[in-house]
């Protein structure tokens, strides 16, 4: 594909939207699938109003998608990991959504198990447990460690009250290009604002979104107080600490309080 200059909204080829696409206008995030996410990873999501699932990418064995890294109840450096056993039938080059559980029912009673064992002692045990279920389900009925990563992150943010909507990136059109493709994602769903994580700002050019008329703003959580190891850990063990109610109103106080858009900034050439 030739190299593009977009000069505007209309350069990209995600404007031609598919019809079911949200209202323009709002905030959106883009991130892959991660099983029950990091702290920081579901305040950014639970920022926007819509979260596009990239679905479409390579699978990463060190990265997020198929493992979480938990903590116990009142003891964050108690630590240990929580995996979901994935084959990759096409190697290395095997896409998150073609990837696949080892022995799911064997995986999934041994998940349930740990949790149980890590957070059933939380007064708010009660309410979780129920609205982890259908995702620990879909690791038997679906078998795909993308279905299950996507559908635990979305069971943390219902239970928070998120409003926001999920869509696909495999059902996007888009140009190739790391930021390209993003901004042009973005473009897809009509947002203003694309809430970018501290990874992405390290290569993210943000001339690209600002050609399409989209504001990026750097999602920077604080490092103290519930969020000191927010970056390392899944949200759920703070979440079984402080339940539903106070960790949505940590969520909201972040989202309000996140720092305006980068303005004429070009953060990689």
């Amino acid at each position: 594909m030739p190299p593009t200059s977009p000069s505007s909204r209309t350069a990209s080829t995600a404007v031609s939207s598919p019809p079911d696409l949200p209202p323009p206008g709002g905030r959106c995030a883009i991130h892959q699938p991660n099983f029950f996410p990091r702290l920081t990873t579901l305040a950014k999501l639970f920022a926007a109003d819509y979260w596009i699932v990239l679905d479409d990418v390579q699978f990463a064995r060190r990265d997020y998608q198929h493992r979480a890294r938990l903590t116990a109840l009142y003891d964050p450096a108690r630590r240990q990991w929580l995996t979901l056993p994935t084959h990759l039938p096409n190697g290395r080059s095997t896409l998150i959504r073609d990837a696949e559980i080892v022995d799911p029912a064997r995986a999934r009673r041994r998940i349930r198990h740990t949790l149980q064992h890590c957070y059933g002692a939380s007064p708010h045990w009660p309410a979780l447990e129920p609205a982890l279920a259908p995702a620990l389900d879909l690791i038997t009925t679906s078998g795909r460690t993308a279905t299950v990563a996507e559908a635990s992150t979305r069971a943390l943010l219902e239970v928070l009250g998120w409003p926001g909507r999920l869509l696909r990136s495999s059902t996007l059109p888009s140009r190739s290009g790391r930021t390209q493709r993003l901004a042009d994602l973005a473009v897809a769903t009509g947002a203003t604002t694309y809430l970018c994580g501290t990874g992405g700002m390290r290569y993210l050019r943000t001339r690209l979104f600002d050609a399409c008329g989209i504001a990026v703003t750097p999602f920077r959580p604080p490092q103290a107080g519930v969020w000191a190891h927010g970056r390392e850990v899944s949200a759920l063990p703070l979440l079984a600490q402080l339940g539903p109610l106070c960790l949505a109103a940590e969520f909201r106080a972040l989202a309000v309080d996140s720092p305006g858009p980068v303005e004429g900034a070009t953060v990689a050439p």
